[in-house]
């Protein structure tokens, strides 16, 4: 039997070339996004192209208890999560004092309430099985505060927090806990953060999603605590361990910060 992975914000990104790279292994997968139409695209696809099965769950994570529904649905039908991949994630750009708070409570709910909510739910099940894999999606920002994505770069690092934490306690257990660390990635996400202007953008080489989403997979299956992706990455946050917390906080606003 085929074993089946759940993957979140699995419409577009990181996400999407996620459900590929596990429908290339002959993983069976849950999808869960906000859009149908776009879910059903992808099951299509993957179905046709891979010869595995996908179901669907249209779905809002940063809606209250949206993560409970989705455990429900599948206990109900009888599936049985191996691996579950908390991708979905929001951010922002721009001053904390000007933000929208509606926009800053989702993310919240979204990149931390629901991350740790979906975990806690199927990580008993894998624990009497004596199998499982958690892939947390992290970020390089969740090594440094982030001056213009203030709330963003917090929730990454509890991302990150969490996810070495139940490493350790999960050791010897048969079940491990990832936390992928890319940087900054071609994907939808620029948009939808609005930081189309950051500097920090403009600055780099940004990373494929596609070679993101292989490392990850990759470090998920070997069952390593935590990845950051591209070497300029690790350089950078190998370095930042070692000076003082206000140069740290200087150098991410002066990379953050919009451009003029």
């Amino acid at each position: 039997m085929s074993k089946i992975v759940l993957i979140t914000g699995a419409s577009r990104g990181i996400g999407f070339e996620l459900a590929k790279k596990f429908a290339q292994e002959g993983f069976d997968q849950v999808l869960v996004a906000r859009s149908e139409e776009k879910l059903l695209e992808i099951k299509n696809y993957l179905e046709t192209q891979y010869r595995i099965s996908v179901d669907v769950i249209a779905k809002d994570l940063s809606v209250k208890d949206a993560a409970e529904e989705i455990y429900r649905t599948l206990s109900s039908n009888g599936k049985h999560i191996d691996i579950l991949v908390n991708n979905a994630g929001l951010g922002d750009f721009g001053d904390f004092a000007q933000s929208d708070w509606n926009k800053q409570y989702d993310m919240i709910q979204l990149n931390i309430t629901a991350l740790v909510h979906l975990t806690r739910l199927f990580l008993n099940p894998m624990l009497e099985q004596g199998y499982g894999r958690i892939l947390n999606v992290a970020s390089a920002a969740s090594f440094q505060p982030g001056p213009f994505m203030s709330v963003y770069y917090a929730t990454k690092a509890f991302v990150l927090s969490f996810s070495e934490a139940l490493t350790r306690e999960l050791k010897g257990s048969g079940v491990t806990v990832t936390a992928l660390c890319p940087g900054p990635t071609q994907t939808d996400f620029i948009t939808t953060a609005s930081m189309e202007n950051s500097n920090l953008l403009n600055s780099l080489k940004l990373a494929n999603a596609e070679e993101v989403a292989a490392y990850g997979y990759h470090a998920l299956m070997k069952g390593t605590p935590v990845m950051i992706h591209g070497l300029a990455n690790k350089l950078l946050i190998f370095s930042i361990r070692f000076a003082p917390r206000s140069w740290v906080r200087e150098i991410t606003y002066k990379l953050q910060r919009e451009i003029t």
